[in-house]
């Protein structure tokens, strides 16, 4: 074993997680303000952000163009269940109440049962072909449009911003619009700096112009393109040393490093009591994973060698994690819950680096 290039490849993974929380950063905020100067729907930009997984296609879209579909694969499922088994049960675990989560919430956990069903069926017969992952992205676009129809017919509302009121809002004084920091952005201090009216931050509110936005938001999206070809490099080359399958890693390692930022978030939303965003981040992250980025691994060609091919263990920890999601989302289940999902979680950790090693 090369461990000089081992060492590196992990400092290599390391570097790249700040660069894709940078990246993240960047981009969801600026597009929250261009979509505001530009005059597009706030909540529509709030939805297509805060239960987004942009990162992850990043990564997904790095791992394919090496040729290495099995970790794109593998860090879809993995990244599915560390949401709920492991940034969703963090929100459980530290929220300081018992939950009641609405109608929104039990709707998105119902629709995510759906998909993953799907999902899980497709992978299980063999089908995720060119064909299917064309039918996945139609169903995540019928999705996205179904929830803007939703919204503006009163159906529903956002569930990013359903609690907006309890954490207060911060407003704009040049265009008079409100936006919730907390439930848009990922704790950002820059969408403060835009919202808070403070005499120190008007001025320089006035000197960032449109142009100034776009090029923040083209430089997140040039940052989280970066991260996921320094994520996905890495982890192949770490998978390689250590003889793991990309699966595997991508399950495990991949996936974990990814969805930090949806742990920091869980764990924020769930002490300050937002359970609807903490429920709709994750129903709406998986979603998103398992229709965009399964369909693009789909379309793109998914070849396998015998050693990266995923084990039916890894397909039924999908589907019951969605599973227990609908059920703690229907029956309002706590704390106790939490820890029960969190030490399923570690669980599933576990049994993939020693039973299903391959």
């Amino acid at each position: 074993m090369d461990w000089d290039a081992l060492c590196f490849n992990v400092a290599t993974l390391i570097a790249g997680v700040f660069v894709l929380d940078y990246g993240a950063d960047k981009f969801i905020d600026h597009t929250v303000i261009v979509g505001r100067r530009l005059g597009i729907s706030q909540t529509v930009i709030a939805l297509l952000t805060a239960g987004a997984e942009w990162e992850e296609l990043a990564v997904v879209v790095a791992a394919i163009l090496q040729h290495r579909s099995p970790l794109a694969l593998g860090n879809v499922m993995g990244s599915t269940i560390s949401n709920i088994l492991g940034a969703f049960s963090l929100g459980l675990v530290f929220h300081p109440q018992g939950l009641e989560f609405d109608r929104s919430a039990k709707l998105y956990s119902a629709l995510l049962l759906l998909v993953t069903t799907l999902f899980v069926m497709l992978a299980f017969f063999d089908q995720l072909n060119p064909i299917f992952g064309g039918v996945l992205i139609a169903i995540f676009a019928l999705y996205v449009v179904s929830i803007i129809f939703a919204i503006y017919k009163g159906i529903a509302s956002a569930p990013e911003l359903s609690d907006s009121d309890s954490d207060g809002e911060y407003s704009d004084s040049n265009d008079g619009e409100s936006v919730n920091h907390t439930t848009i952005s990922e704790n950002s201090p820059l969408l403060e700096n835009e919202h808070t009216p403070s005499s120190t931050d008007k001025g320089t509110r006035r000197s960032r112009s449109l142009a100034y936005h776009i090029f923040q938001l083209i430089l997140g999206f040039i940052s989280l393109s970066l991260s996921g070809y320094i994520l996905s490099h890495s982890a192949v080359t770490i998978a390689d040393s250590l003889h793991f399958s990309g699966t595997v890693f991508g399950l495990t390692v991949v996936s974990f490093a990814t969805t930090l930022p949806e742990k920091l978030i869980a764990i924020l939303s769930g002490s300050r009591g937002h359970g609807g965003i903490m429920a709709a981040t994750t129903a709406g992250s998986n979603i998103f994973l398992l229709t965009l980025c399964v369909g693009v691994v789909a379309v793109a060609g998914y070849q396998v060698q015998e050693a990266d091919s995923f084990v039916l263990f890894e397909l039924v920890a999908v589907w019951v994690s969605s599973l227990l999601f609908c059920v703690v989302i229907f029956l309002g289940m706590g704390r106790n819950a939490g820890v029960v999902l969190l030490a399923a979680y570690l669980g599933f950790l576990c049994l993939e680096f020693t039973v299903y090693r391959r």
